[in-house]
């Protein structure tokens, strides 16, 4: 059986992002070694891959979208009993966050709202576990939202595993030699449940002002399942600049964070985004994105590729919790 060519996955798009397929890697042999040439193509020029064949559950989005428009429909007032800052779990209401600060950018508020939850494996040390495993909480109001979320962001963390199995074997990392294994043995991680409500809702947006300002996450590699639209995803890449992410509705979008750029000794770039605010033609249009956010051991001990894997030399190691801390610190306003 000859394996499909995921440099062709996107006929209708120029865009440098790539599709591969789960199912072909793990088939091993030609197959895994066409798809991870395609990862480190795509992620070379863009950060960013859609994933096919990952085996996640078809109905279980479109459930934990619904049990989400549920909480989000609820009054302010409701909503604000769950209220949390940013990083926190829980509610994260409109005006707290502006993604366009991490990159030094002073913008609005992004605008969206977002409930989060999060790692639920302490340490047993109570300012790790404070920051990184604080417990959730969940709405009474929804009562189903905390099933849904729960295995959702289940399926997520395995799927997360093998993408950093994944992609430290398109770098010749595989097996035994996947620094991974020893680095996530218990990742910390977070998920959002992110809703970009319409134009009638939020007004005209104010100059410079996204539903996500441009940024790079932090951590090694996001997970998103995506609703298009006119006030969508758009990705940055030196070959299209701004454009719009392709979307396939059997795929989800993968980029990786900072974190994993500096692993790659600055071969993969961090993939570069943003969300568009909502858009005149189409005033109504309302979006719930899920996010799942995949990081490391708090304490993992990262240490970049060297050349010529790794196209910077000298960089120092970096401890995980440290690294991501510091931006978000950046990105919270007030």
């Amino acid at each position: 059986m000859t394996a499909a060519n995921p440099r062709t996955a996107n006929p209708q798009t120029a865009s440098p992002i790539l599709t591969v397929d789960l199912q072909q890697w793990r088939q091993g042999g030609d197959a895994a070694a066409q798809v991870c040439a395609a990862v480190d193509e795509s992620l070379q020029k863009a950060g960013f891959l859609l994933v096919t064949g990952h085996g996640i559950d078809p109905f279980l989005p479109a459930a934990l979208r619904a049990a989400a428009r549920e909480f989000f429909a609820l009054p302010a007032e409701v909503k604000a009993q769950y209220a949390v800052g940013v990083g926190g779990r829980g509610w994260i209401g409109p005006g707290l966050e502006a993604n366009g600060y991490a990159e030094g950018t002073e913008t609005p508020p992004d605008l969206k709202e977002t409930y989060n939850s999060g790692a639920q494996t302490p340490v047993g040390i109570p300012e790790v576990d404070d920051y990184w495993f604080a417990p959730d909480v969940w709405p009474a109001e929804t009562p189903r939202l905390r099933e849904l979320f729960t295995a959702w962001t289940s399926q997520m963390k395995a799927l997360s595993d093998d993408l950093l199995a994944l992609m430290a074997e398109a770098l010749g990392k595989a097996g035994e030699d996947n620094p991974f294994r020893n680095l996530a043995g218990n990742a910390t991680w977070t998920s959002n449940i992110n809703h970009y409500p319409p134009m009638t809702v939020v007004g005209d947006p104010e100059p410079g002002q996204f539903r996500i300002g441009p940024h790079t996450d932090f951590g090694t590699v996001t997970v998103l399942d995506r609703e298009p639209g006119a006030g969508g995803l758009q990705v940055y890449s030196d070959e299209s600049g701004w454009a719009d992410a392709p979307y396939d509705p059997t795929a989800l979008t993968i980029n990786i964070g900072d974190l994993l750029e500096y692993w790659s000794g600055g071969r993969w770039p961090a993939g570069r985004h943003r969300v568009l605010p909502p858009q005149p033609e189409s005033p109504e249009e309302d979006l719930v994105s899920l996010i799942f956010f995949y990081e490391l051991d708090h304490d993992a001990v990262v240490t970049p590729l060297a050349p010529p894997v790794g196209r910077v030399s000298g960089r120092p190691d970096v401890i995980a919790g440290e690294f991501i801390k510091e931006r978000l610190d950046a990105i919270t306003l007030g």
